[in-house]
């Protein structure tokens, strides 16, 4: 049946379904709900689910490999934790937490090609820390001594965009130029369930499809839009909607780090044949705030998020690595030294931040300097001259 003809009656009986979903503080399309099959390689309890499709992807996933994707997972949720007591101690003004969404991240970005590029949200701060920006820089703009935080050319990834949506047009438009430039590389936009709702996703899934662009546009679905469900914006899977552009999708779990693994480089290999972008949902879950500025036991059902924390993505990992016998003493210290060396780096390089000077924020603003931004540079210059004390040095913290 096309949806053109779906009756009135019928959209409104799903939109009371979506809101009783909502209120019990589940999405309409959390496959708890409504038992969507998803891809899936790795189950909660760590048992392998092979996939005759999906297995050839990660068959070179081997022992070390294994060992490897778990530490990267340990390392992002310890930053995650360390960010996010930094920013309650007062060291940083805001943080967004990925946690419960470090094996959509890990596995997505562990399977991209150096010269690949990402275009982000705010959340994938486990992104930047698999394409190697250094722990610093991650943090930089959260504390507020910067206007970016590191260089996207050399990691291959775009500074996080606030706006919600936007990436997915830089990174449709950068595709279709690395296709005038005649390589395979492919932009890939990282975003979450409410940004479906956006109109530049949308329009971006339409220039993409339209040029064939290499993109693929990873839909991390953690179930909430800030306090809002996703069942709410949506009545069908957010995957649903990406076949309508002419774009194909698939769901995958998105606490299977190896699933998200085999349907991203599934994703890649199709961009880079020429055959255009693909649309990933990974369904999972935000187990913390939508940032340190919010209170989800407001809006969330324990009895939810209990489901959820039985699938975590660490732990299911965990538990494959013991059924294979990898997780012994030695791997688990070395493991929690990385993280914890980790944390210590980012603590370290985020208190060692110094504010930058007020007239810097005029340095980068073009390439070549203009008239106009002079003038603007000149006035505020004047504006701190007079905070000079006495002796002709500036006391310039209260105008900072």
């Amino acid at each position: 049946m096309l949806r053109s003809h779906v009756h009135p009656t019928a959209v409104h009986e799903r939109r009371e379904t979506a809101r009783t979903a909502a209120a019990s503080g589940r999405a309409d399309h959390d496959p708890a709900v409504r038992g969507d099959q998803l891809v899936q390689l790795l189950a909660p309890d760590g048992t392998r689910t092979p996939d005759p499709e999906y297995e050839p992807w990660v068959e070179d996933v081997d022992a070390d490999r294994l060992v490897a994707l778990y530490e990267d997972l340990v390392v992002v949720r310890r930053l995650d934790v360390e960010a996010t007591a930094l920013q309650r101690q007062g060291q940083l003004g805001l943080w967004p937490p990925l946690l419960g969404q470090e094996a959509a991240q890990v596995g997505s970005a562990r399977v991209l090609r150096r010269d690949d590029f990402v275009f982000s949200s705010y959340r994938e701060n486990a992104v930047a820390y698999c394409r190697g920006v250094d722990l610093t820089d991650m943090v930089k703009v959260w504390r507020g001594t910067a206007n970016s935080g590191w260089d996207p050319f050399a990691v291959g990834m775009a500074t996080p965009q606030i706006i919600i949506g936007a990436q997915t047009l830089h990174a449709t438009g950068w595709a279709i130029g690395a296709v005038k430039d005649g390589t395979d590389a492919v932009a890939v936009a990282y975003f979450g369930d409410g940004a479906t709702s956006q109109g530049d996703v949308n329009e971006a899934m339409v220039f993409s499809a339209s040029f064939r662009a290499p993109v693929v546009f990873f839909c991390q679905n953690n179930q909430w839009a800030i306090s809002e469900p996703v069942g709410l914006q949506a009545v069908r899977p957010l995957a649903d909607r990406a076949p309508g552009f002419g774009i194909p999708s698939v769901r995958v779990d998105g606490n299977d780090v190896l699933a998200v693994m085999a349907v991203t480089r599934q994703a890649l290999d199709r961009a880079r044949r020429g055959e255009g972008p693909t649309f990933v949902e990974a369904v999972t879950y935000r187990m913390g705030p939508h940032t340190t500025s919010d209170d989800p036991t407001r809006y969330v059902d324990p009895a939810d998020r209990e489901v959820w924390a039985a699938r975590d993505p660490l732990l299911r990992v965990e538990r494959l690595l013991e059924r294979e016998g990898l997780l012994d003493d030695q791997v688990t210290t070395a493991v929690k030294q990385a993280a914890d060396s980790a944390a210590r780096r980012m603590r370290a390089g985020c208190l060692g931040l110094t504010a930058p000077e007020p007239l810097s924020l005029f340095d980068h603003v073009y390439a070549t300097p203009s008239s106009w931004l002079e003038r603007q540079r000149s006035q505020y210059a004047a504006y701190l001259a007079m905070y000079e004390d006495g002796d002709g040095t500036a006391a310039q913290d209260g105008a900072r």
